[in-house]
């Protein structure tokens, strides 16, 4: 059907997720499963396939899933903050940003459950601790700071030498000076900061990068981008994935000065948790909407200038949003 909505590829695989996928069982550190007994909850499982493919052509509206409302505000400012290369919290919570929360507090909480126990803390306290804290205050540049997530690897990926490797610069730079070239990759996946292979200082509750890497490519005048991403919670975090690296891609585009083609989403491991199966029904029911588009202000020619303001939503009409508890699991024990 050459005129089916593009957002029926997603709906499609999480039909296909439900009708194929093999169902395992998740690994959950002591705090997550403690936290799961206090609720009187059993810890959730998942249904997955591995290797499937979708793509979107950003010339035909900008993919911004409308079979539920995604947080658009929260897509456009975590990238944002991943692109300022820091590795903390703490602009994200000055902007009422909640999406890494539970990761901070994850790793606090084990060092004072083992360390100090009377000063342990909600999530909640902590959040709100930090968030009354200025940015510069020790604790909040200790337990805000995730250590091992996206903006760190793509801007500030530490070298061997002790040099830190801006990826994307690097990216940016050879796009506009010779842009047919193959090797136009971001990559996230450091070994030294990844469950047991981490070295001590690198430790950190955050899991391994979910979306390893990223590789552009310029055909026929366009500017494409294509993300493999290893581990995919399709319900929750894909419509949002998907929202940042096509925003990613139009904000390259802008700096590099090459239109912007399609977004290529390649999945490893694309699976739906078991607590989410009654909401994926739902939303597999329902018909897209037209897509939004995108716009970027014109005055802003460089990758490190752009702010929210500078980024506008157009057009968006979507069902409405479709509530889920997201599951964190592993880290260190």
């Amino acid at each position: 059907m050459p005129n089916k909505h593009p957002e029926y590829q997603y709906l499609d695989l999480l039909q296909d997720i439900l009708d194929n996928g093999a169902d395992k069982k998740l690994f959950f550190n002591q705090v997550v499963l403690d936290r799961y007994k206090e609720q009187g909850q059993e810890p959730p499982f998942i249904r997955g396939v591995f290797g499937r493919q979708i793509r979107f052509d950003l010339s035909k509206g900008f993919p911004l899933l409308t079979t539920k409302k995604t947080f658009w505000r929260g897509v456009a400012i975590e990238l944002l903050w991943f692109l300022s290369g820091s590795s903390n919290i703490k602009p994200l919570l000055d902007q009422n940003v909640h999406i890494w929360d539970e990761w901070a507090w994850k790793h606090y909480t084990m060092w004072a459950k083992k360390n100090a126990p009377k000063e342990d803390m909600t999530q909640e306290e902590l959040i709100k601790k930090m968030t009354d804290l200025p940015e510069n205050d020790p604790f909040v540049q200790k337990w805000g700071d995730l250590i091992t997530i996206y903006g760190r690897m793509w801007r500030r990926w530490p070298a061997s030498d002790g040099r830190e490797i801006d990826q994307l610069a690097w990216v940016i730079k050879g796009l506009k000076d010779k842009p047919y070239r193959k090797s136009y990759v971001v990559n996230a996946w450091n070994p030294d900061f990844i469950y047991a292979m981490a070295s001590e200082g690198q430790k950190s509750q955050v899991p391994p990068f979910c979306h390893t890497m990223f590789q552009f490519q310029v055909a026929n005048d366009k500017l494409n981008l294509g993300l493999y991403q290893r581990s995919a919670d399709v319900f929750l975090g894909v419509p949002f994935n998907i929202a940042s690296y096509a925003l990613l891609l139009l904000m390259v585009s802008r700096a590099t000065g090459i239109e912007p083609g399609d977004f290529v989403h390649t999945f490893g491991d694309v699976h739906i948790y078991s607590n989410h199966f009654e909401q994926v029904k739902e939303q597999i029911a329902r018909k897209p909407l037209p897509f939004p588009t995108v716009k970027l202000n014109p005055d802003i020619k460089n990758i490190d200038d752009f702010k929210y303001e500078d980024i506008t939503l157009e057009n968006y009409k979507a069902h409405p949003s479709l509530k889920a508890e997201i599951a964190t699991i592993g880290g260190f024990e």
